[in-house]
């Protein structure tokens, strides 16, 4: 796929069951979520991007980053569907997400990995932060 065959938006809402099926393809839904609560997901947002396959008018592909707008910011939910990776759509995408956040004067720009992902973010920049380590809290 060429870069000219999709686009990548910059959204403030968007139709739930294409969101969900995104994340879906991330392994990240349960059927318990309420997509009803996803606007608030794409508002809360520092920015929520997707990617567009012009031929069909399919999304394809999304990703956000939260932040506070000064100091840093996370790339978070960053998914392609299966049959639409290998094709360069992540990689501009997450581009993009990074020209963003230069573009507001945020240089620090994290990330966690999917397993065996980091492959994928080191070709385009990111570097491993040693000795730090991701948590979460659980109760």
């Amino acid at each position: 796929m060429y870069s000219n065959d999709f686009e990548i938006k910059i959204v403030d809402n968007w139709p739930e069951d294409e969101i969900v099926e995104l994340y879906k393809a991330g392994g990240w839904w349960k059927e318990c979520y309420d997509k009803s609560k996803l606007d608030g997901l794409i508002k809360g947002s520092f920015v929520f991007m997707i990617v567009v396959e012009k031929k069909s008018n399919k999304v394809i592909g999304m990703g956000r980053l939260l932040s506070d707008g000064v100091s840093d910011a996370y790339i978070q939910d960053l998914v392609v569907l299966p049959e639409y990776r290998g094709q360069g759509v992540g990689k501009r995408l997450v581009k993009k997400l990074v020209e963003y956040c230069h573009s507001k004067g945020i240089h620090w720009i994290g990330l966690i990995a999917e397993p065996d992902q980091d492959g994928f973010y080191s070709k385009i920049g990111f570097k491993q932060m040693k000795k730090y380590i991701p948590m979460r809290y659980e109760e």
